[in-house]
């Protein structure tokens, strides 16, 4: 990839990079210092940060005219901030926009490697993988490791994107054309930000790249709380994948998954609630269950999960692989 970055003049484009700030004040000086001059705008989003953030970054915004600070007179999470940064960004023409946090996990440097393959129109979405360097990884606090491995299959379910990995990763990028498909009043304003976006972008079709971008972890605090992850996260992905699978295959389309699915899951629920219920039953009295009654539950049972199986592999292979904004941006002289 190094030698594709070779040949890009980034300066040529719109790229804007948007960065919602929640207590950052001590990270956010070195975010906004080191971002590359082919940045053409820098939107800080200052989510009602009860510290100096807001005051540092206007100390920055009077000597880096790329500047530009929003504040919220609430706090609305990530995803809020993201939303006001993304409005601003369109109303100001930008090509391509990029999310960065303030706490500085991200490096500015890796911004080119995740805005080249927007620019080479080979992908509509980027997102950072940190799970793709072992090095990087081993930094990785091992109770982050398991939470993110656990969350990356569980988000592969729920939005479809089995290509992708690290789906909490906040590092990412978008094209314009992409952003002005999206309803970006239904994207999460908290911490379900990044999957949310993958869920619209599932259905819009569009295609997401993952590129290996290290993190650097410091002694930053985390303003995410793990026990409202636990409790929420399941829910809200549960609510996700049913949407998915209700727009993909009955109202955008009607393909064989949907039958093996309507067929399949009843026949597979019939069978565990069927041998469940007469299991109990006859073991109450103290008797073996007819054969009858135990070949129709496991009948149900295995023909019902390899009828699922079936859903799933069609459903694997129904990652979108062409980006829709196939054509390169237009450079801007």
């Amino acid at each position: 990839m190094k030698n594709n970055l070779s040949v890009i003049d980034f300066g040529k484009y719109i790229i804007f990079v948007v960065i919602p700030a929640f207590k950052v004040e001590r990270e956010i000086g070195e975010v906004l210092t080191t971002l590359p001059g082919f940045v053409s705008r820098i939107i800080v989003v200052n989510d009602a940060s009860p510290d100096r953030t807001a005051e540092i970054v206007a100390q920055h915004a009077r000597r880096d005219e790329r500047i530009i600070l929003i504040n919220h007179e609430r706090n609305q999470g990530v995803g809020g901030a993201m939303i006001t940064g993304f409005q601003r960004a369109i109303e100001l023409n930008a090509q391509i926009v990029i999310k960065i946090d303030g706490d500085g996990q991200m490096s500015p440097e890796d911004i080119s490697e995740i805005i080249t393959p927007l620019i080479q129109g080979k992908a509509d979405y980027t997102k950072g993988n940190r799970f793709s360097d072992f090095q990087a990884l081993s930094q990785m606090p091992l109770i982050r490791r398991i939470g993110n491995l656990a969350l990356s299959f569980m988000t592969k379910a729920a939005t479809g994107y089995w290509n992708c990995f690290d789906p909490a990763n906040g590092f990412l990028a978008i094209r314009r054309e992409i952003l002005l498909l999206l309803n970006l009043n239904k994207i999460h304003k908290a911490f379900f930000f990044e999957t949310s976006m993958l869920s619209q972008l599932y259905l819009l079709g569009a295609y997401v790249q993952d590129v290996p971008i290290p993190a650097r972890y410091r002694n930053e605090k985390s303003n995410l709380s793990i026990v409202k992850v636990l409790a929420e996260f399941p829910i809200m992905l549960s609510v996700v994948f049913i949407r998915r699978l209700l727009f993909k295959y009955y109202l955008y389309d009607f393909s064989i998954a949907s039958v093996y699915l309507l067929a399949g899951l009843p026949l597979l629920l019939f069978g565990i609630f069927f041998g469940g219920y007469n299991w109990a039953y006859y073991a109450k009295l103290g008797i073996g269950a007819p054969t009858g009654t135990i070949i129709i539950s496991m009948l149900s049972l295995m023909l019902g999960f390899q009828i699922l199986l079936a859903a799933i592999a069609i459903d694997l292979n129904s990652v979108p692989r062409e980006p829709i904004s196939s054509e390169a941006p237009i450079p801007h002289l």
